[in-house]
């Protein structure tokens, strides 16, 4: 179909309803394969580790059976290389058939049929990042292609095509999945646009229930910091931008994998809770270890994150260069509070000040709770009390704050 007919097409349909989909109405939860499987398509050589259904199932296993689909985390997501090389004769997308001999429906059952819910990936150009079939010209039939698989997620990205194509064909995917009536949770890697402008953001939340703002993550410590400090700047106002099926999506996480220490592990678990971003564990759950399965099967942590008011922290000041930030939550005048030390220098940075000093100015006090402490004790504190806080390099301190 030419660009023409498209945009007739959009003019027809009408403004997007991605936000009334029903669905990232708190910031989705599961897992996802890119960073720590990337596009390992070698089921000979590697069948535990290589893009298959096999790989896909057993994560579906971990998450229901080891606790983590009951705290929240319920998209079991494929990224790029599941498809064949080329589509079918009727230009339908298929599931490469040695390592999906199910089909990706197949699949969908088996994850369903665990309480969770299954997401795939699709590129807006000719091509996806990788190389395979993208969904330019096939918008509407691969929406309900999706639809037919019984799929919950479509995470669409943007390489292998222009901006002018772009601002078509990422509102026109949205259109055909709401055409569906199969409420699809719609992610978009839509960069096109300059991204220190507000309107961005606010084209991305029209269309889209999540959207990237920052490069992809890797897996090392200077990345995840760069996506902080992206977030401490705020350009273009996205922060603002956050509420219910309206979410701002930083990347994955990386705990659990190879680069962070466990200060580290505890710092981008907190630091997303604040950002009220989706948590998309991409590590191999197989081989978790104990102190990473603790911070990602945090409850209190979780709770930040999954707040129904949906806001996202602003950093709000920086004491002895310790990032202090401020996220809102559902009850009135509650808040929570993240001391972030980027520092790396070897010590331990502490504090003292008062609640009235981080715009805490209930007069009849808070109690206030460290969140990531395995025994929860809530201390008192007057606006113009003393609070000590101890942050320990690239670290953080997560603190509750709920008026009495």
């Amino acid at each position: 179909m030419a660009d023409l007919g498209l945009l007739v097409l959009l003019a027809c349909v009408g403004v997007s309803q991605a936000l009334n989909n029903g669905v990232a109405l708190t910031p989705p939860m599961g897992f996802l394969d890119w960073e720590r499987f990337r596009c390992n398509t070698d089921c000979v050589n590697d069948p535990d580790n290589c893009i298959s259904e096999k790989l896909f199932m057993k994560m579906a296993d971990i998450i229901a059976e080891e606790g983590y689909r009951e705290l929240g985390y319920e998209y079991i997501g494929i990224d790029d290389c599941w498809p064949s090389k080329s589509r079918d004769a009727d230009g339908n997308l298929v599931a490469d058939p040695e390592r999906f001999p199910n089909g990706i429906l197949g699949l969908s059952e088996y994850v369903h049929s665990r309480g969770l819910k299954l997401g795939i990936y699709e590129d807006v150009g000719t091509k996806t990042c990788a190389g395979y079939p993208g969904s330019q010209d096939y918008i509407k039939q691969d929406a309900e292609t999706f639809a037919k698989w019984e799929l919950d997620l479509l995470k669409f990205d943007g390489c292998n095509t222009d901006p002018n194509r772009s601002a078509i064909h990422f509102p026109l995917m949205s259109q055909s999945l709401n055409a569906t009536g199969r409420p699809i949770l719609y992610t978009c890697e839509w960069w096109s646009g300059d991204q220190t402008q507000h309107s961005h953001y606010t084209r991305n939340s029209e269309y889209c229930n999540s959207w990237r703002t920052f490069n992809d993550l890797e897996d090392s410590w200077p990345s995840v910091l760069g996506v902080i400090q992206h977030y401490a700047k705020n350009a273009g106002d996205f922060i603002s931008v956050s509420g219910p099926g309206s979410i701002n999506d930083p990347d994955e996480l990386i705990i659990g994998d190879f680069s962070l220490s466990y200060d580290q592990e505890k710092t981008q678990f907190g630091m997303w809770a604040m950002f009220a971003a989706p948590l998309y564990i991409s590590a191999d759950l197989r081989t978790m270890r104990p102190e990473a399965k603790s911070i990602l099967q945090n409850r209190g942590v979780i709770a930040i994150n999954q707040d129904p008011l949906v806001k996202g922290a602003n950093m709000i000041k920086e004491i002895q260069n310790v990032q202090v930030w401020l996220k809102p939550l559902v009850k009135p005048e509650s808040y929570a509070v993240a001391f972030f030390n980027p520092n790396s220098d070897g010590t331990p940075t502490r504090m003292s000040l008062t609640l009235a000093y981080i715009t805490l100015t209930n007069q009849n006090g808070y109690n206030d709770t460290n969140v990531f402490d395995d025994v929860y004790k809530p201390s008192m504190y007057k606006p113009s009390g003393q609070f000590n806080v101890t942050v320990n390099p690239t670290g953080i301190v997560l603190v509750k704050a709920m008026p009495l």
